[in-house]
C-alpha cells in the first residue's frame, strides 16, 4: 500500500513538472501582460512615458469616461457585434451546407475536400489585397458582375468605399477565408454520426429534415459548440481585414474594437486609452462566449 502511494505521488509530481512550462508561458505572456494592460488603463500612460522611463499617473477612470463620452466607442461595438453576427451566421450556414456535400458520395467531394482549405492557408493580408482587388471600383470583378447582373442599371460599385456597404465587404472576405476550416470541423462530426441510427430512423419514416435536426445536429452538438465559440474568439479580434481594406472607413463605418484600440494606442500614441478600449474589449468578448456557452448548454440539455 505504501509502495502504491508512493507511485502515485511521483506521478503526480512527474506530472505537474510537464505542466510548468505550459504554466510559465502563459503566466509570462498571456496573464502578466493582461494584468499590465488593465492597469496601465486606468493610468495617463502615453509614449512619452515609455521614452523617458516614467511610470503611468492613476487619472480617476479618465480614459473610461473619455471613451464612454465619446460616439467612437459605441460605434465600434455596434460594428464589431454586427460584423461577429454576420459572419458567424453565414459562415455555420454555409459551412454545414458545404460539410454535407461533401459527406456525400457526389462525384469530385475528395477532390474538393484536398483544395478546400486553400483559403483558408492564404495569410490574411494577400486575402485581404486579392478581395481589394475584387472590390476595386475602376477594374474590379464584383462590379463588372454587379454591372452583368444588373442589365448596366448600376455602373458604377464601390462596396468598399460606400459607409452602407463596406462592413458587408470586409465580412465577405472574411466568410471567404474562415469558411473552409468550419466546413472542415463540421464535417469531422458529420462523419462521426453513427449510420445504424440514421437507417433506423429512415426505416421508421422520419423525413431528412426530421432526421438532420433531431439525429445529426444533436450528435454533432460539441463540434459545433467548439466551431462556433473559435469563430466568435477569432471575428471579435478581427484586426488585418479590417486595417489592410478599409483601415476602419469610411467614416468610421468598420472601425471595431481592434481597429479603435490601434488608433487610441499607436495612431493618438495614448498607450492608456488604448489599453482601455483593449480592456472592454476583452471583457465584452469574455461575456459574450459566456453567454453563448451558457445558451448552447440550456439547448444541449433539452
Amino acid at each position: 500500500m505504501k509502495k502504491l502511494n508512493s507511485k502515485n505521488r511521483g506521478d503526480r509530481i512527474y506530472s505537474f513538472c510537464l505542466l510548468i512550462p505550459a504554466f510559465l508561458l502563459a503566466l509570462f505572456f498571456i496573464l502578466i501582460p493582461i494584468v499590465d494592460s488593465v492597469i496601465k488603463s486606468f493610468q495617463d500612460f502615453k509614449v512619452k512615458n515609455i521614452i523617458s522611463g516614467k511610470p503611468g499617473v492613476w487619472n480617476n477612470f479618465a480614459n473610461y469616461i473619455k471613451l464612454f463620452a465619446s460616439n467612437a466607442l459605441g460605434n465600434a461595438i455596434i460594428n464589431t457585434f454586427v460584423f461577429v453576427v454576420f459572419v458567424i451566421v453565414f459562415q455555420f450556414v454555409l459551412g454545414m451546407a458545404l460539410a454535407l456535400v461533401l459527406n456525400s458520395n457526389i462525384k469530385g467531394a475528395r477532390f474538393f475536400r484536398s483544395i478546400m482549405m486553400t483559403p483558408w492557408v492564404v495569410p490574411t493580408v494577400i486575402s485581404a489585397l486579392i478581395w481589394m482587388w475584387l472590390f476595386q471600383p475602376q477594374y474590379g470583378l464584383v462590379k463588372y458582375l454587379v454591372n452583368i447582373f444588373s442589365f448596366g442599371h448600376i455602373t458604377e460599385f464601390a462596396m468598399l468605399n460606400q459607409p452602407n456597404t463596406a462592413l458587408a465587404g470586409v465580412g465577405v472576405a472574411a466568410l471567404w477565408k474562415q469558411i473552409p476550416l468550419m466546413t472542415l470541423l463540421l464535417l469531422a462530426g458529420l462523419q462521426n454520426v453513427p449510420d445504424d441510427i440514421q437507417e433506423a430512423a429512415m426505416i421508421d419514416g422520419a423525413s431528412k429534415t426530421r432526421r438532420f435536426f433531431s439525429i445529426t445536429m444533436p450528435y454533432m452538438s460539441s463540434v459545433i459548440k467548439i466551431a462556433i465559440s473559435m469563430s466568435i474568439i477569432e471575428n471579435f479580434k478581427q484586426f488585418p481585414l479590417f486595417w489592410t481594406m478599409t483601415g476602419g472607413g469610411p467614416d468610421g463605418a468598420t472601425t471595431n474594437l481592434a481597429i479603435l484600440s490601434y488608433r487610441e494606442a499607436f495612431v493618438s500614441m495614448n498607450l492608456g486609452s488604448g489599453a482601455a478600449v483593449t480592456t472592454i474589449w476583452m471583457l465584452l468578448m469574455i461575456i459574450t462566449v459566456g453567454i453563448y456557452n451558457k445558451c448552447f448548454r440550456t439547448y444541449d440539455m433539452s
